[in-house]
C-alpha cells in the first residue's frame, strides 16, 4: 500500500477491530464453558480449490486461538449431491456442532441452494439460509452475513453512524451487496440509511457514486472505483479481494481491491486498505455467530 494517502484521512484497520471483536467473545465463551457448552463449527470442503483450502484453515485456525470446537470434513470433488446432503443432515443432528458451513463454490454438478436448504438454519452461521435471509430483510434477529456484519462493526468501532447518509452499493450478490443494502436500511442502530445499489448495468456509474456519504464497492473487479467517482469528505469501503499479477513479489501476484487505493485514499474522511480491511472482519464474524448460535441452540 503505497501512495499519500490525506493527512485527515482515517485507515479503517479491520484487524484492529477482529481483535477486539475476538476479545469480546471470549467472556461470552467463557460463560458457555462453565455451561457445560463449547461452541462448535464445521466446515464442509469439497474439492481442491487453493482459495477455499486457505479460507477453510483460516476458520479452523480461529477456532482453535478461540478454544471452540471444530471440524473440517475434505471431500473429492466428484462426490454427488446426495452424499454432500448426508453429511449436511449428519451435523445437523450433531449437538457437538453449532454451526455449519460448506465452502463455496461447489463443483458444477451440485446445486448450490439445495446444499444451503438442507443446512438447519439455526446452525446457519454464514446466514445464507433463505430464512435467515428473510429475517434479516424483515430487521428480525437472526444469523447476518459475516462480510456485511462485518462491516458494520467496521463504521460502529469507527463511530461513523449511517443513520440519514446516502449509502451507496456497488455490486449486487447475495453474499455482499444486497446483504448490506437490507442491513442498513433497516429502522435500527447503525442503520437508517438511504440505500442505493449500483452495479454493472448502472448508467452513469461514477455521478452515482458520488452521491454517496458512504460508498461500499462489492463488485470484484480490481480498481473499478477511480478518484473521479468518490466525493470529497467519503467512506470507502472496499470488500473487493483481488489477485493481480506482480513479478516483484515473492508470490506473482499481490492482492488488491476494487478500489484505486493510493488515488482514492486522499479524498476520505476514512477508507478500508486491501489487505487488512473488510477481511480479518469476515472471520470475526463467523466465529460471532459460532458463538451465538451455540448460545441460542443450547439456550445458555
Amino acid at each position: 500500500m503505497s501512495g499519500s494517502v490525506g493527512e485527515k484521512t482515517q485507515i479503517i484497520d479491520g484487524k484492529e477491530v477482529a481483535k477486539s471483536v475476538r476479545r469480546a467473545l471470549k467472556d461470552r465463551i467463557k460463560g458457555l464453558a462453565a455451561a457445560g457448552v463449547t461452541p462448535g463449527l464445521a466446515a464442509v470442503l469439497v474439492g481442491d480449490d487453493p482459495a477455499s483450502q486457505t479460507y477453510v484453515n483460516s476458520k479452523a485456525r480461529a477456532c482453535e486461538k478461540l478454544k471452540l470446537y471444530s471440524e473440517v470434513i475434505r471431500r473429492p470433488a466428484d462426490i454427488s449431491q446426495d452424499e454432500l446432503l448426508g453429511i449436511v443432515n449428519d451435523l445437523n443432528a450433531n449437538d457437538q456442532i453449532h454451526g455449519i458451513l460448506v465452502q463455496s463454490p461447489l463443483p458444477k454438478h451440485m446445486d448450490e441452494l439445495s446444499v444451503t436448504l438442507a443446512i438447519d438454519p439455526a446452525k446457519d452461521v454464514d446466514g445464507f439460509h433463505p430464512f435467515n435471509v428473510g429475517m434479516m430483510l424483515i430487521g428480525r434477529p437472526g444469523l447476518l452475513p459475516c462480510t456485511p456484519h462485518g462491516i458494520v462493526k467496521l463504521l460502529e468501532h469507527y463511530e461513523i453512524d449511517p443513520s440519514g447518509k446516502q449509502v451507496v452499493v456497488v455490486g449486487r450478490s447475495n453474499i455482499v451487496g444486497k446483504p448490506i443494502a437490507a442491513i442498513l436500511v433497516q429502522k435500527a442502530p447503525m442503520a437508517n440509511a438511504t440505500v442505493t445499489i449500483a452495479h454493472s448495468r448502472t448508467a452513469n456509474l461514477a455521478e452515482v457514486c458520488r452521491r454517496a456519504d458512504i460508498l461500499i464497492a462489492a463488485i470484484g473487479r480490481p480498481d473499478t472505483i477511480t478518484e473521479d467517482m468518490v466525493r470529497e469528505g467519503a467512506v470507502v469501503i472496499d470488500v473487493g479481494v483481488n489477485r493481480v499479477d506482480d513479478s516483484s513479489t515473492e508470490k506473482g501476484y499481490r492482492l488488491v481491491g476494487d478500489v484505486d487505493f493510493d488515488k482514492v485514499a486522499p479524498k476520505c474522511s476514512a477508507i478500508t486498505p486491501v489487505p487488512g480491511g473488510v477481511g480479518p472482519m469476515t472471520i470475526a464474524m463467523l466465529m460471532s455467530n459460532t458463538v451465538e448460535a451455540a448460545a441460542r441452540i443450547t439456550g445458555k
